[in-house]
């Protein structure tokens, strides 16, 4: 195990806080799991110490990953080195409706397969405070906050999730979703563009989320149709959360399908105009690819598949859908079936799209990364050192500044993560060293789990976790809630 010692002064980095403030050097010591000071180079008293000199390196709070699906990794996979090596602290798990809790589900279907894949076992905690516990016990290296999923939700109380939810089965919704928010869940999430939640109406999706309104908790959605529909699916995710009188999140916001490039044009303003009126936010992920599950009905012969796993078929993981189905002499689709259950990387957005969204002001980072994935999206291994190299020191798309902002501060006061995506004094020790000159996401397409260069240190309520290139064995992470 790491022997981080119980004292730390860094000295003389560039300090970049969590705010959006102007960088600055300054020195900062750490006293156990909290900052304890923030001076000037050279007026704080090293007392007994060990002092990291980081001159030349940015310091900056730990990276939130607003929009992860690791609700099982961190449980088996407690090193959970592909957020860590890239400085992410804290992930926010149950996205799109999806989340491991509440309830215990045999054979779950597609998307619940994301944090699952063919274990059966995944789904067994019928509290979320069982869950929690599951958590402190794994002590996994990063900390995680989570959303509870509507369709988990669904699954767990109806007969057909082919239709809309009837007054009992609501009920009993409403009092397990309040339940968990009771036992630390920090919102609400919906995937209505996957088959176990299109059934449900704004009416049910209101009912529920208006349970977060007392409990400060966020309304998350991966809407209706990020398709031809995008606009529509706005207004539709902005009206419910108007109704239910709660904060909502967008989720990995895209204009998808060469029929839709250039529609960040349109969909940008809406939102800001909105945002207006309403507490909105969104996220995304800085490549023009998706990944999600293989489905049939979602291939498109003019976007690019590549397959991510397969339980059929694995060793076809990482290999071309239209490659395969040549192979197989049969169509996309059939291939697709044949594959299934499996999952699928999608070429479906336009770069110029991305980028927009991106330097979007609003827009936080959210990876979408799938870690059960045996040929992930490389998002999982490399969203936020390419938002700070490619996008932030090659391509200047925003300051150094609001590039962190994005992926700390803002996260952290958007999903109400207290003394979290902030350095200042109190606050807790996560925090990331990193040569602003060289950090660099690594993992590609083709070899999705390379670690990116340029992370010097990250320290997880100040636990040193990974330095030089390699985890330390420090496992300090802890389940978090507003």
């Amino acid at each position: 195990m790491n022997d981080t010692p119980n004292a730390i002064l860094i000295r003389s980095g560039d300090l970049v806080d969590g705010t959006g403030a102007p960088r600055r050097k300054a020195d900062v010591l750490l006293k156990g799991e909290r900052i304890a000071a923030i001076a000037e180079p050279g007026a704080i008293a090293t007392e007994d110490a060990t002092v990291i000199d980081a001159t030349g390196l940015t310091v900056s709070p730990g990276f939130i990953d607003v929009h992860t699906h690791d609700d099982n990794a961190v449980l088996v996979s407690p090193d959970m080195s592909a957020k860590l090596s890239q400085g992410v602290t804290t992930v926010v798990a149950g996205n799109c409706g999806i989340s491991i809790a509440p309830g215990q589900l045999d054979n779950p279907p597609p998307p619940l397969t994301l944090i699952a894949n063919a274990d059966p076992g995944t789904f067994r905690f019928e509290r979320l405070r069982d869950y929690a516990a599951a958590v402190e016990a794994a002590a996994p290296s990063i900390n995680i906050a989570m959303l509870i999923g509507h369709s988990t939700l669904r699954i767990g109380a109806m007969d057909d999730i082919g239709k809309k939810a009837n007054t009992a089965e609501l009920d009993r919704m409403r009092e397990r979703l309040a339940a968990c928010l009771d036992d630390g869940a920090i919102g609400f999430s919906t995937g209505l563009y996957y088959k176990t939640n299109a059934a449900a109406d704004m009416e049910e999706v209101v009912a529920l989320a208006e349970l977060l309104a007392d409990k400060g908790g966020v309304y998350v959605t991966h809407m209706r149709d990020e398709h031809d529909h995008v606009l529509d699916s706005l207004h539709e995710s902005f009206e419910t959360a108007n109704k239910a009188d709660v904060p909502i999140v967008i989720s990995h916001h895209k204009c998808a399908g060469p029929r839709n490039w250039g529609r960040s044009r349109e969909t940008l303003p809406l939102i800001e105009a909105t945002r207006a009126k309403q507490r909105v936010g969104l996220d995304a992920y800085p490549y023009a690819a998706g990944s999600t599950v293989l489905d049939p009905d979602w291939i498109d012969p003019e976007v690019r598949t590549l397959v991510s796993w397969s339980i059929s078929y694995p060793e076809m993981s990482g290999r071309d859908l239209a490659d395969i189905a040549a192979e197989w002499r049969c169509s996309q689709q059939d291939a697709a079936r044949r594959l299934s259950p499996a999952g699928g990387i999608y070429f479906q957005m336009d770069e110029a799209d991305v980028r927009r969204i991106l330097a979007y002001p609003p827009t936080m980072i959210g990876s979408d990364g799938l870690p059960h994935d045996s040929h992930p999206h490389p998002r999982l291994w490399g969203t936020f050192p390419r938002v700070l190299g490619k996008f932030c020191r090659e391509e200047g798309l925003f300051s150094l500044e609001d590039a962190v902002y994005k992926m700390t501060g803002l996260s952290a006061s958007r999903f109400g993560l207290t003394d979290r995506g902030v350095v200042r004094e109190g606050a807790y020790a996560d925090l990331v060293l990193f040569d602003a000159d060289e950090i660099i996401d690594r993992a590609t397409f083709e070899e999705p789990t390379r670690p990116a260069h340029g992370i010097d240190r990250v320290f997880v309520n100040g636990k040193i976790g990974w330095q030089a290139g390699a985890h330390t064995g420090a496992r300090s992470g802890r389940f978090v809630s507003r």
